[in-house]
C-alpha cells in the first residue's frame, strides 16, 4: 500500500514545519482582483440601464404573421409612392 501512495508523498505536510511565508506578488494580485471586481460591477450598472434586445421589439407569434405585417407595410408605402405621383 505504502508503495502506491509513495508518490503522494510530498503532498503531505510534516509536522512542526513552518509554512511558506506569502508570496510578495500576493497583493499586488489582490489589488487587481478589487480592481477587476470594481470594473465588472460598472459594466453591470452600466448594462442595466441599457435596453435588452427582447424588449426593444418582440418577436412576432410565428413567421407567417410576420410576413403579412410585412407585406401590409410595403403596400402601404407603395400606396403612398403611388398617390404623390398621381395627386
Amino acid at each position: 500500500m505504502r508503495r502506491l501512495l509513495a508518490p503522494f508523498a510530498f503532498l503531505r505536510r510534516r509536522r512542526g514545519e513552518e509554512p511558506a511565508a506569502p508570496d510578495p506578488r500576493a497583493e499586488e494580485l489582490r489589488r487587481k482582483l478589487a480592481e477587476s471586481r470594481a470594473m465588472v460591477a460598472e459594466r453591470d450598472e452600466f448594462e442595466a440601464a441599457e435596453l435588452t434586445v427582447d424588449l426593444a421589439e418582440p418577436a412576432p407569434e410565428d413567421p407567417e404573421s410576420r410576413r403579412r405585417a410585412v407585406h401590409e407595410a410595403g403596400r402601404a408605402t407603395v400606396d403612398q409612392m403611388q398617390d404623390r405621383t398621381t395627386g
